[in-house]
């Protein structure tokens, strides 16, 4: 059984993309080889980091990005540079899997073993996130992986907004949270923009009501895909077991953003809180509903 470390030193790592798949996997293993100089323990690139975010529009063409986990292109490059360094690697990555295609991420643990994999489970659908139209609704349920570094629950993007995602991660033992990230600028039409703050809330919102460390990855700079561009604004960050943002990236730093987790306090924190003493599960039936309505025998 894996023991649980005191501390943890993790790395978000915030990136811009390009359209060519092997200039952005040297500048992601160059950002996790810096953060392994820089002590950290467990490195977390964005989501979909291998190419432009090109769920902005939908085309037959972009399937063609998809790989099976078994002998995947670039997969086994990052075992290895994991066993190298000595680091946990949450891997985003575009599953095919027989003819269902997934948004996914492998956990490769700091021996270069995978875990893993878990496939997102909330598709967004919308203008400029038309993900939908890509990505088939994960079945995998969610994941917390017992790594060299603590136990590790990662949800993928629109995930994040889910307190349900944080919670089922929490109760299954995660130390921390980690969630990778394209998120950014909206097309016009959109009445409602979202914005970093709204983002980030969210996310610190898991951290308060589970006393539980917090990171997340986001891509930058703008991208163009077919007729539309978005701008993806950044602000990677590590919130503490308190909701306190400990360390953020502005809209256009690019690398490795790290922070020393402590997790034993996290744990005597979250024990005082009594949020999973006090919980009621017996009273949320509700929650296993789409319309709020229990079913009763």
């Amino acid at each position: 059984m894996t023991r649980t470390p005191e501390t943890v030193n993790l790395a978000v790592v915030q990136m811009h993309m390009t359209s060519q798949l092997e200039d952005n996997l040297a500048r992601a293993e160059a950002h996790v080889r810096d953060a392994a100089r820089q002590g950290a323990n467990v490195v977390l690139l964005p989501e979909l980091f291998e190419n432009l975010y090109f769920c902005q529009v939908e085309r037959e063409d972009y399937f063609g990005l998809a790989h099976p986990l078994d002998d995947h292109p670039f997969v086994g490059r990052f075992q290895n540079l994991a066993q190298e360094l000595g680091v946990v690697l949450p891997l985003s990555y575009f599953e095919r899997a027989g003819q269902a295609h997934y948004n996914s991420l492998v956990c490769i643990d700091a021996d270069g073993a995978i875990l893993g994999n878990y496939r997102k489970t909330h598709i967004p659908d919308g203008p400029g996130y038309e993900e939908k139209y890509y990505f088939n609704p994960g079945e995998t349920g969610f994941k917390v992986w017992p790594t060299r570094f603590g136990r590790v629950g990662v949800g993928i993007c629109w995930d994040q907004w889910y307190p349900e995602t944080a919670r089922a991660m929490m109760l299954m033992g995660a130390d921390f949270l980690l969630y990778p990230t394209a998120i950014g600028s909206e097309p016009a039409e959109v009445e409602t923009p979202n914005n970093h703050q709204m983002w980030q809330r969210a996310m610190v919102g898991h951290a308060v009501s589970n006393s539980a460390y917090v990171g997340s990855s986001n891509r930058i700079g703008t991208e163009q895909v077919g007729d539309l561009e978005q701008t993806y604004y950044g602000h990677s960050f590590i919130s503490d077991y308190t909701g306190e943002i400990v360390a953020e990236f502005g809209e256009t730093q690019e690398g490795p953003l790290l922070h020393t987790l402590d997790l034993a306090e996290a744990r005597k924190f979250r024990a005082g809180m009594g949020f999973f003493r006090d919980r009621r599960p017996e009273l949320y039936g509700v929650l296993m509903t789409t319309d709020g309505v229990t079913k009763r025998g």
